[in-house]
């Protein structure tokens, strides 16, 4: 028998949703751990506050009951909040929902990485927007980008051209990122750290 459209349609909230994602736990699952909810035959309350796969409000029901028709929707019947009297439970397609869910979390615990884009305080033109175009793509990835300008020699005491270009780059991709770490030397080196983000207009 075909499942129904995956448990977000079916009307939840975050609130719930962050039960589940956070009370199961399958041994098939790889990536984040998702502990374990009851489900169906798990659940040991006789009487539960049942709510169906809309999202509507049916009422406090017997387990048989609520099992009945969760298996005449061909869905799971899952125990959302155990701590309620009685427990409330939720009619929807268990199995989908975790996957939706396992994405999410993949997601989030994404490591957010830092890139280097290395510039010199007199840079060509072409090689300069071809650089700028690469730490674009950085942040839009979710990166954070890290410019630097390296000197040498006598290049220290022009130290205002790094500040410059470093400004001109940080203009350049306002649209993808916002300043975290404004230009400051380090060593022989000027950096500036840009993260994801549309950068803010200030008032004046």
């Amino acid at each position: 028998m075909q499942r129904s459209s995956m448990a977000k349609d079916a009307g939840f909230n975050e609130k719930e949703g962050d039960y589940i994602s956070s009370h199961y736990n399958s041994r098939r699952t790889t990536g984040p751990a998702i502990k374990r909810a009851r489900v169906n035959q798990q659940i040991s309350s006789r009487e539960i506050r049942l709510i169906d796969k809309d999202g509507g409000q049916v009422g406090i029901v017997s387990l048989q009951i609520a099992l009945q028709k969760a298996q005449e929707s061909a869905l799971d019947l899952v125990e959302i909040s155990p701590q309620s009297t009685p427990p409330v439970c939720r009619i929807m397609d268990f199995g989908k929902y975790l996957f939706e869910q396992r994405k999410r979390l993949r997601k989030k615990s994404k490591q957010v990485q830092v890139k280097e884009i290395k510039l010199r305080p007199v840079t060509d033109i072409g090689d300069y927007l071809v650089k700028i175009r690469k730490a674009i793509v950085f942040l839009q990835e979710g990166n954070k980008v890290k410019f630097t300008v390296r000197f040498r020699g006598r290049e220290l005491s022009y130290q205002q051209q790094g500040i410059d270009i470093l400004r001109r780059a940080e203009n350049d991709v306002k649209d993808h990122g916002a300043v975290e770490q404004s230009p400051k030397m380090e060593g022989k080196q000027m950096m500036m750290l840009v993260i994801p983000g549309k950068q803010k207009t200030q008032n004046t």
